[in-house]
């Protein structure tokens, strides 16, 4: 069974798991470097501080954040595909942080970000929900992106850890990274993430998304991005009935492939 064939094999998991001596086939083999579900990780710091003391809103991984916790996958109107490898999975409001990989369409890592959420905000009418997914030819994917400092403060940042990277500004102007720069709106790529919570992919999620990159450059000149991902809940767990809606706000900073180690 393959990744494509992932959510039907969740939604069928349960019957699965009843039967005796029925044992899952591994759904998280053959995936960019070498991950899997429980695999250590040991990412070298450098970046991250370098990143955070330039002005980056990123989160410093704890010490408890060294396992995968969970794989994903996103099927994307792009070339190539998306990976997020989970060290915490934000189910329990502590906040998603993930690493996440672009593999190019012959197979090869191109892009390695370690990205912690910032905000998740629930579009509460129909022209938020179009604009967060660009439904109307704007919004999500126009050409600049502004992340406000209010927005932040009443999620509960805190005003020390704030003005380092808003200063005595109140916003953090961030510009579309792909698309031409001269196209006030570009549509923001669509498609599906499918997260499996377990080598066997029992338990897991199955969401549609729109996706849109933004990036700003840090005091350093490195970029910082900021990932806008609205994310349309389809299934938990094979439970059709799990829906809603949310869009997530992440910051990434790249990091090196030779910095990483998954093992």
């Amino acid at each position: 069974m393959g990744w494509k064939d992932a959510i039907e094999y969740l939604r069928g998991g349960a019957k699965k798991r009843g039967v005796e001596g029925d044992a899952a086939p591994a759904e998280d083999r053959a995936l960019p470097l070498d991950a899997r579900i429980g695999s250590l990780v040991t990412l070298q710091m450098s970046p991250l501080l370098r990143a955070s003391a330039n002005g980056s809103l990123v989160a410093l991984p704890d010490a408890e954040d060294t396992r995968i916790l969970a794989i994903s996958q996103f099927k994307l109107s792009m070339a190539g595909r998306l990976y997020r490898y989970y060290l915490a999975k934000g189910d329990d409001d502590e906040g998603e942080k993930f690493l996440q990989l672009y593999v190019d369409e012959h197979g090869a890592v191109q892009e390695i970000l370690y990205c912690t959420q910032l905000v998740r905000v629930i579009p509460a009418t129909a022209e938020d929900q179009d604009a967060y997914t660009g439904a109307a030819g704007s919004g999500l994917g126009d050409l600049n992106f502004a992340l406000w400092r209010a927005q932040l403060e009443d999620s509960g940042y805190d005003a020390p850890e704030l003005a380092t990277a808003f200063g005595d500004g109140e916003a953090l102007d961030y510009e579309r990274d792909v698309g031409d720069p001269e196209a006030g709106f570009v549509p923001p790529f669509t498609g599906t993430e499918t997260r499996i919570d377990d080598a066997g992919g029992m338990q897991g999620l199955r969401q549609e998304l729109y996706f849109m990159p933004y990036a700003r450059r840090l005091a350093d000149g490195n970029k910082e991005y900021l990932l806008v991902t609205t994310e349309i809940l389809q299934s938990v767990n094979g439970d059709a009935r799990k829906r809603g809606i949310h869009v997530d706000f992440v910051v990434g900073i790249p990091v090196e492939q030779e910095r990483l180690a998954i093992q």
